[in-house]
């Protein structure tokens, strides 16, 4: 994104991806707007911001993204993390990434509609270059994980199903309203517990429960995803990427049997991965409901794998498919260019 202060209050915004071009003002009630959708990311956060800091100037803004749309890898975390950005450099805003993430989360929440948490935001906001980072989503405590794949000799490989994924018309808050009636139903049931959350539950807990069969299911998945980040977390730190694959097989099961987010063409895509030479691990990534799979690919085995996996799920579905070699990057960066020979 780029930008530059404007002399009024006027927010002017240029999509270089879509060629179009957005406009609304600040200081009044920001409206959603309904011929532009992508640029509700950025109403929203400029109407967040409006309520938390006294309203200034507004910005002429153009911005592209490679991160492809609607397909499950927070594509508008960093159109919102990147709006946040440049107006708190334009403004000068004493907002820390923390603060600036949870603006933007909020964003998403009640301007967009989708009740996402906090994950995207953040790392969007807060990445470190060739690390992974491990989010307690309750305390905000974090944890940049060496990922060491260089070392390893292991690539990522990012799948586009090909299948557009859009949250706020998917059950995506669905899934949250019935982790929430989950957690009503445990605390109930097991007053003596301290449960703010259902990363809270025991296994002993939901498994004895008398939850309704759908609800016992998406505990299971919360509860042992809970374990396997862990477990991911002590695996990279053995530089143990077998493990890591393993956990990255059983994630992509329980998304599937149990928070039931998967898509057919997902699972083949995950099926076709999990039995290629080189793959050490596949699953889902984002929400669900279409979009992505992340795999765990030996390098030398790469380019096999774009042959053996992605044609072959091109020919199968035909849908076509798109393969992304991904590496861990850094978080939101402001640079000015008038100090950079600009």
């Amino acid at each position: 994104m780029a930008f530059a202060p404007r002399e009024d209050c006027n927010v002017r915004v240029w999509s270089m991806d879509f060629d179009e071009e957005s406009t609304f003002r600040l200081g009044n009630r920001i409206q959603r707007s309904v011929q532009t959708a992508w640029d509700n990311y950025i109403r929203g956060v400029c109407s967040g911001l409006t309520e938390a800091f006294e309203p200034r100037r507004g910005l002429d803004m153009s911005v592209t993204s490679d991160v492809p749309l609607g397909a499950g890898l927070s594509s508008s975390a960093a159109l919102e993390v990147a709006t946040a950005g440049a107006f708190r450099a334009a403004w000068q805003l004493d907002l820390d990434d923390e603060r600036l993430a949870l603006l933007c989360q909020r964003a998403e929440n009640d301007f967009v509609g989708v009740q996402c948490g906090a994950m995207d935001q953040l790392v969007s906001a807060l990445a470190r270059a060739d690390h992974a980072l491990l989010i307690d989503c309750r305390s905000l405590e974090r944890e940049h994980v060496p990922l060491l794949l260089d070392e390893l000799g292991v690539a990522l490989v990012v799948v586009d199903s090909g299948l557009p994924r859009r949250l706020e018309q998917s059950d995506y808050n669905r899934r949250r309203e019935e982790c929430a009636g989950a957690l009503r139903l445990l605390r109930a049931e097991l007053p003596d517990r301290q449960l703010a959350a259902l990363c809270d539950v025991a296994v002993d807990d939901f498994e004895s429960s008398s939850l309704p069969e759908e609800l016992l299911r998406r505990v299971r998945h919360v509860v042992t995803e809970q374990k396997r980040v862990e477990c991911a977390v002590g695996a990279l730190g053995a530089s143990d990427i077998e493990r890591f694959g393993t956990l990255m097989n059983e994630s992509h099961a329980s998304l599937r049997d149990d928070f039931d987010v998967s898509t057919p063409e997902l699972d083949r895509l995950v099926e076709l991965a999990q039995v290629q030479w080189g793959v050490m691990g596949a699953r889902l990534t984002g929400a669900g409901f279409g979009g992505c799979t992340v795999n765990l690919v030996q390098e030398e085995a790469v380019d096999a794998f774009a042959v053996d996996v992605v044609e072959r799920y091109a020919n199968e579905t035909a849908v076509t498919a798109r393969m992304l070699v991904c590496r861990a990057a850094d978080g939101l960066v402001c640079i000015d260019w008038n100090r950079h020979g600009g």
